[in-house]
């Protein structure tokens, strides 16, 4: 399989089932911004110092495949009968019991946080806000397709978890949080 096929070299692309849109279009933005959100991660996952949170990252990254794959389907009802391809509550269940258990795992916030710390944690703050940009994307995709209500809320829980990923990153490198100030 050749890396280039030339068929997008006028500004077109193809979704999963063969449907041909411009590359500017609204559902490309938004599974191209999940797969920036995914390479983030992977160069997040270089940083990171423990082993729990680097085989979660890769977890995660697995689960933004499905969910990339879902965005660049445009036969919703299709993506979303099929179990094996979808994101479903299990996903968001998941991302929920890990904000639980690393953030137990913390001082309580008392404060606004800056980005920032350690290398990883910083990489991690960085896949967050692209996390962040990727829900507000879906959000707009959703006003004008049906896609998977479970999409918008899984991105809304990875941003919550790699928040809390950061700041553990932070303390188990003993670097504190960079505290906001006005």
């Amino acid at each position: 399989m050749k890396i280039y096929t030339k068929t997008g070299d006028k500004g077109k692309t193809s979704l999963f089932g063969g449907e041909r849109v411009d590359k500017d279009d609204l559902r490309v933005e938004c599974y191209g911004t999940v797969d920036e959100l995914n390479s983030n991660l992977g160069l997040a996952v270089i940083e990171i110092s423990d082993k729990r949170v680097k085989e979660l990252i890769q977890k995660i990254q697995n689960d933004l495949f499905i969910l990339g794959g879902e965005l660049a389907a445009p036969n919703e009802k299709k993506a979303v009968e099929d179990s094996n391809l979808n994101i479903s509550s299990e996903h968001i269940l998941l991302l929920e019991n890990k904000i639980d258990y690393f953030d137990k795992k913390l001082p309580p916030l008392k404060q606004f946080i800056l980005p920032g710390g350690s290398k990883g944690a910083a990489m991690l703050h960085m896949a967050r806000s692209v996390s962040r940009r990727s829900e507000r994307l879906a959000v707009k995709l959703s006003k004008i397709n049906v896609i998977n209500k479970n999409i918008i809320i899984y991105l809304n829980r990875l941003s919550d978890l790699l928040f809390v990923l950061a700041r553990f990153e932070n303390d188990v490198n003993q670097i504190p949080d960079i505290p906001w100030s006005s």
